[in-house]
């Protein structure tokens, strides 16, 4: 912990919510993610992380709007149409859900994982 005064670098507090993230601690993992993400909103890899955590931790609609904010700089991320998909699925939201997954799918064509996911939107829908 970084003694009174001083702030803890914004690539540390990534590393520590991706280490957080990887061994399984979600809900941990979204204090130092979201204080990098306050830091430097710009970058995708923490928006993602980030969104990955709340997504695990059950909290979609923050996990959407990390992830929408992915979409709106990288709109060719397969994994963040796909994420983001997951998320308003999740919410309800199963029509903006249903455009991203499909999105992700053709972005990505030989991802099983993201045409399985589409295709039990699809089903729970019809």
């Amino acid at each position: 912990m970084p003694e009174e005064g001083t702030q803890e670098p914004t690539y540390t507090l990534y590393r520590r919510g991706l280490e957080l993230l990887e061994d399984g601690d979600f809900e941990h993992a979204t204090a130092p993610l979201a204080e990098a993400a306050r830091r430097a909103p710009e970058k995708s890899s923490v928006r993602e992380a980030l969104g990955r955590a709340y997504f695990r931790s059950g909290r979609f609609a923050p996990a959407a709007a990390e992830f929408e904010a992915v979409v709106e700089s990288h709109p060719v991320n397969d994994f963040a149409h796909f994420c983001l998909g997951r998320a308003l699925s999740k919410t309800g939201q199963k029509r903006r859900a249903r455009h991203h997954l499909a999105l992700a799918c053709n972005l990505r064509p030989e991802r099983r994982d993201y045409r399985y996911y589409r295709r039990l939107l699809d089903a729970e829908t019809a």
